[in-house]
């Protein structure tokens, strides 16, 4: 009995049907992952860039007083036209404008201040135009929800109680003087 099981285990051992469903079945799952989590990076990726690029433009408005007597509102609004791949910004965004002191050349903080849909109250933050000649710094803050939540990605940044990330752009500009 043993020296029939002898042969069939050696048979088994010879045999080279199904190699390849093995090796797939080993391999594909890391590599369905690496494809998942390349999509999800250059997605939020692609989110940042937006949202840089239309804060940018915004405050570029308003230094050259193209947006005349902007308002919490139209800010966001005009940086929320421009950040189109970003759903749900016009309910998310938060902005932070302070001038820095001349005097002193203390910055804020890095850390923008992020809308949390679960807590029924926001944080407060500033809202100054700056005077002539102030530096100003400006913070804005969106929520995106990832589109693979279970993704390493997902879980190594920073989210809020539903799970929404916060992503922010940080910029600065001079308020020009009006001529």
């Amino acid at each position: 009995m043993t020296s029939r099981m002898h042969r069939y285990l050696r048979a088994f051992g010879r045999e080279e049907k199904g190699t390849a469903a093995v090796e797939f079945a080993l391999l594909f799952p890391w590599v369905f992952f690496m494809f998942i989590w390349a999509v999800e990076l250059g997605l939020l990726m692609t989110k940042s860039v937006m949202l840089e690029h239309a804060v940018d433009v915004a405050m570029r408005d308003i230094r050259l007083g193209n947006m005349a007597n902007p308002t919490s509102d139209s800010l966001k609004d005009s940086i929320c036209d421009r950040a189109r791949i970003i759903s749900g910004c016009r309910a998310t965004i938060m902005l932070d404008l302070q001038p820095v002191s001349g005097s002193t050349w203390v910055l804020p903080p890095r850390t923008a201040a992020c809308r949390d849909r679960s807590l029924p109250i926001q944080p407060v933050v500033s809202w100054t135009l700056g005077q002539t000649n102030d530096l100003m710094i400006v913070r804005a803050c969106v929520l995106v929800s990832p589109l693979f939540p279970g993704t390493d990605i997902g879980r190594m940044l920073v989210k809020d109680a539903n799970g929404e990330l916060g992503m922010t752009a940080i910029t600065s500009y001079v308020t020009e003087p009006l001529t």
